[in-house]
């Protein structure tokens, strides 16, 4: 069980919001559904990334619509000497920032906004628990590459597809788990032993299950709620959802 520590350990960033117009400089496949496009521009000089949970702002202007399109992403690599950011896409569904990112190619313009802030979580832990669906691992795979040797992390990750489940680079222990739907993650998470010391759980996918999962690491399993952070990354039924569940 983790022991009960002040919230302070967690340090809050705002930044001042900038819209950016950058170039799309190359586009890789991940896996099957998952697509990484590399941007540039000197608009990224000041660009500040200081959190593996961080999101930009992904915007399109669809012809004829009267709203801009606006989609939450993780900066999955920022580049300062090159000004190249990277973002991954799922490609899941037909959304149009799936669609969009489907066709990228270099050459191709997109704007994007943020982040507002970061929410810095300290990597000396004794542990780290990090939880989530499709749309939580280019930020797993950040926080695991950056999570130094000394760290010892334990990942559950949902993905359906076994052809999406790919090695990540990191220097800490691993302890990772695949699951295929939401029944199976809350069942290995209700099932696993906290390791003892001070731990951090970060979460992040469906609003109800993030909840749900919240409820079971705080209620059920005794974990500080002062040692959690749970994220909406996205809502059934709601298009371009994205909260921090908090008590």
């Amino acid at each position: 069980m983790s022991i009960d520590l002040a919230a302070s350990r967690v340090q809050r960033i705002r930044y001042e919001i900038k819209r950016r117009v950058l170039q799309v400089v190359r586009v890789e496949s991940v896996s099957p559904h998952f697509k990484s496009v590399t941007f540039a521009g000197d608009a990224l000089s000041d660009f500040i990334s200081a959190s593996f949970d961080d999101h930009v702002k992904f915007i399109l202007s669809e012809e004829g619509a009267e709203e801009e399109m606006r989609r939450d992403y993780t900066p999955r690599y920022y580049n300062a000497a090159a000004c190249e950011l990277t973002l991954e896409f799922a490609l899941h569904g037909d959304g149009p920032a799936a669609d969009w990112a489907a066709q990228a190619e270099a050459g191709q313009r997109a704007t994007i906004a943020g982040p507002r802030g970061s929410f810095i979580i300290p990597m000396d832990y004794d542990w780290h628990l990090l939880v989530g669906d499709e749309t939580a691992v280019p930020a797993i795979a950040r926080r695991l590459e950056e999570l130094p040797a000394t760290a010892h992390a334990i990942v559950v990750l949902q993905l359906a597809d076994v052809s999406d489940r790919r090695k990540f680079q990191s220097a800490a222990k691993l302890d990772l788990h695949w699951v295929s739907n939401s029944a199976e993650l809350m069942k290995i998470i209700r099932a696993l032993k906290l390791p003892d010391g001070e731990g951090y759980a970060w979460c992040a996918g469906e609003a109800s299950e993030m909840a749900a999962l919240r409820r079971l690491l705080v209620e059920e399993k005794g974990h500080s709620r002062h040692a959690i952070r749970a994220a909406a990354y996205w809502k059934r039924g709601t298009v371009g959802h994205h909260e921090n569940l908090e008590e």
